[in-house]
């Protein structure tokens, strides 16, 4: 299952999109989601460097797998989520 956030309609409200990515994470959990993609768009680039720092936060790191940086379009992120199937528990294991 894949789920996707744009943030394009909420780029310039702080506390909106940490609510939203916050959001995002939980339903993929909920959910068992694989995949997350993110879509901060190209802009200047800092909508994706706050989405990074939001992601990077300790207890927010521990809930995902990897990030991955699209090398096609680099206004888009995805977030991978590893579940245990027998347990379904997530994964162990980071990286980026």
């Amino acid at each position: 299952m894949k789920l996707k956030l744009d943030l394009h309609d909420i780029f310039n409200k702080g506390t909106e999109i940490d609510k939203a990515l916050r959001g995002i994470v939980d339903e993929a959990i909920e959910k068992k989601a694989t995949l997350v993609e993110i879509i901060p768009g190209k802009g200047s680039g800092q909508l994706k460097k706050k989405v990074l720092r939001f992601l990077d936060q300790k207890e927010i790191k521990q809930l995902y797998h990897r990030v991955e940086k699209d090398g096609d379009n680099w206004g888009r992120l995805f977030i991978h989520f590893r579940f245990d199937t027998s347990t379904g528990r997530k994964g162990r294991g980071r990286g980026r």
